[in-house]
């Protein structure tokens, strides 16, 4: 198992590798439609997306744990 002070970092890489496998599909679906190679469209754009939405939930997570943390009401 991975040790507690990374929570942070595996978070963000789960969060980021789930959301943009399932975007990059959508999005791909959305504009090529289900064509000849479009796993290997989507797969190039998955990878694509993981990239630049590691290092975004990485540093805006913390804001947002925050954010959630003022907008929900405490019994």
């Amino acid at each position: 198992m991975i040790p507690s002070k990374y929570q942070r970092v595996v978070f963000a890489f789960f969060m980021s590798s789930l959301m943009s496998f399932l975007m990059s599909g959508v999005i791909t679906f959305i504009n090529l439609g289900f064509i000849d190679g479009f796993v290997s469209l989507w797969l190039e754009a998955y990878w694509k997306a993981f990239i630049v939405a590691f290092p975004i939930i990485f540093v805006v997570a913390p804001f947002v744990h925050k954010l959630t943390n003022m907008v929900i009401k405490k019994n």
